[in-house]
């Protein structure tokens, strides 16, 4: 039976004739109302741990991933040095360009010994045929 004719035969019964029925404003009760509001919060809050299990999934993933790679970097620069200590020259070479470009860069003054920065590359061994 349609709604229509539902209302229809209610309304009949308190001798009330319905031709056409519209509904222009519906509320609901305050309880009804807060179990909404309730259940969209619970919602809210089950999405939002789960968000918080899938970030700390991906941390995992990503620290595992950043592990893997740092060993495998340690890998390959222990072959370099075994394969050719003129690997650890370069790697000075490298850090002392650092520090310097570092420093130059600095609005500030510095005086420091060259032999604590690794800048004394003078006295370095850049014979790459040498072997120690």
């Amino acid at each position: 039976m349609h709604k229509l004719q539902q209302l229809q035969s209610r309304a009949a019964n308190f001798n009330v004739a319905l031709d056409d029925v519209s509904i222009t404003t519906l509320t609901f009760g305050k309880e009804f109302t807060a179990a909404i509001e309730a259940k969209q919060v619970a919602a809210q809050e089950a999405e939002r741990a789960k968000f918080i299990v899938e970030k700390a999934e991906q941390d995992k993933r990503s620290a595992v991933i950043r592990a893997q790679g740092e060993a495998k970097s340690a890998q390959l620069i222990g072959q370099a040095i075994a394969n050719n200590q003129a690997f650890i020259t370069l790697r000075k070479i490298e850090a002392a360009r650092e520090i310097a470009q570092t420093i130059a860069n600095s609005a500030n003054k510095v005086y420091l010994s060259s032999d604590d920065l690794l800048l004394n590359l003078q006295e370095m061994n850049l014979d790459v045929d040498a072997k120690k």
